[in-house]
């Protein structure tokens, strides 16, 4: 009896311990962490540590068998492949708009929401991105760890270094599909896509005009609340653009440092440069049914058609004189309001338009780029070669509405008719 008591205690036992093994083995499992030896970073799985190796080594095993892109992950393949098809299976049920990828509809829906699940304590900001959250606490920070080899600038993060990186290598990897023109940053190349889908998703809220672009919509909703943040401390004066300061600076200056490489004309900023070059090269699909000349954008015939009608729409609100461009009513303000930007830097003296700036350097400088093809002879300015042809040409286009007779020039005919007020 005592012998089989005995046996059954340890058939207890025994049974007890194969029962406890497998927890054992849990437990021990949920203990196992693959460790990267070159970074210390720890994973749960040995598939995410391989996938997070590939950081390091640059493998990227995946390729795109239409466009050649290799990826080191499935999944961004998978995403990748839907540039291509134009597949976008991930829908907001609020506004219909859909996306390729589950992580683009969950950032979009916060827009909806309002949402801001990324916070920093430090400074109480949050963001509804984890990436801009990332790239806020390196600008608190100060920390600029990511420096290019080239000029010495330094950035926050790494993706803004390889974007600066590609203005000295000129390399622009993200080309357009429609016009083969290419960009050297994948935001730039969705923005520039619009301009052929007429696509303008950003709406004002005040005035209902829609923009292409969100930097754009910031920059307009300014028009509204009258908000000039930018500021340049020499002269005091604000504006709205982050890029307007640069560029006013040298309206002071008269200095013009970027040339256009097709025509060599001279600008101050890079960004006029870009816009002044695309008019050599981009399409002109808009044409005047009047004199058939043709322009790259509708809003650019519109201003042209006005030689035509006549129309002058931006009147100045002091005398009322009216105008068919913008660009007039503003520097025809200078002479109610005695602005003169413009400084010679040999002499000092002002002017209120650029162009008068231009012409007066050449009384210092002595040279006259406008000679005529009859006689060889040379001008400062076009309006004197201009009046100067006439004296080969007989024309007199100037006419005495008294008497008839008429004049080379527009000075002659104020002084002729003098001889008529005195009589």
């Amino acid at each position: 009896m005592e012998d089989e008591l005995c046996e059954r205690k340890i058939k207890c036992e025994a049974e007890s311990q194969i029962i406890d093994f497998p927890e054992d083995i849990k437990k021990e499992k949920e203990k196992t962490l693959y460790e990267c030896e070159i970074c210390n970073k720890s994973f749960s799985l040995k598939s995410n540590l391989t996938t997070h190796k590939r950081i390091h080594t640059g493998e990227k095993p995946y390729q795109c068998d239409i466009c050649g892109k290799s990826f080191g992950q499935k999944g961004h393949l998978i995403g990748h492949k839907r540039i291509h098809t134009g597949e976008k299976p991930y829908r907001c049920d609020i506004c219909g708009k859909s996306f390729p990828q589950s992580c683009n509809l969950t950032t979009h829906i916060r827009i909806h929401t309002g949402e801001k699940p990324h916070h920093r304590d430090n400074f109480g900001k949050s963001s509804s991105q984890k990436g801009r959250l990332i790239g806020l606490k390196h600008i608190h920070k100060k920390d600029k760890t990511f420096n290019c080899d080239i000029c010495g600038k330094s950035f926050p993060q790494s993706c803004d270094l390889t974007n600066h990186i590609r203005i000295h290598t000129g390399e622009k990897p993200y080309q357009c599909d429609i016009c083969d023109k290419s960009f050297c940053q994948k935001g730039h190349l969705i923005g520039h896509k619009r301009s052929h889908t007429g696509e303008k998703p950003y709406r004002c809220d005040i005035c209902g005009k829609a923009f292409s672009l969100s930097c754009n919509l910031t920059v307009h909703i300014r028009t509204h609340t009258g908000e000039k943040p930018h500021h340049r401390d020499n002269c005091g004066k604000s504006f709205c653009h982050k890029g307007s300061p640069i560029s006013h600076k040298h309206i002071h200056t008269n200095d013009k440092p970027y040339h256009c490489d097709i025509s060599g004309k001279l600008f101050p900023a890079p960004k006029i440069v870009n816009i002044h070059e695309h008019l050599h090269t981009r399409p002109k699909p808009h044409h005047c049914d009047i004199c058939g000349k043709s322009f790259p954008v509708p809003s650019h015939l519109a201003k042209h058609k006005r030689v035509h009608t006549g129309e002058k729409p931006y009147e100045c609100d002091i005398c009322s004189k009216s105008f068919s461009g913008k660009h007039h009513l503003v520097i025809h303000r200078r002479i109610h309001t005695g602005d003169k930007p413009h400084r010679c830097d040999i002499c000092g003296k002002f002017f209120a338009q650029n162009s008068h700036l231009t012409a007066h350097k050449r009384t210092h400088t002595g040279e006259k780029p406008f000679q005529c093809e009859i006689c060889s002879k040379s001008f400062a300015q076009n309006s004197e070669l201009t009046c100067h042809k006439r004296s080969h040409t007989g024309e007199k286009p100037y006419l005495c509405d008294v008497c008839g007779k008429s004049f080379s020039q527009k000075g002659y005919l104020t002084k002729h008719k003098r001889i008529h007020t005195i009589q």
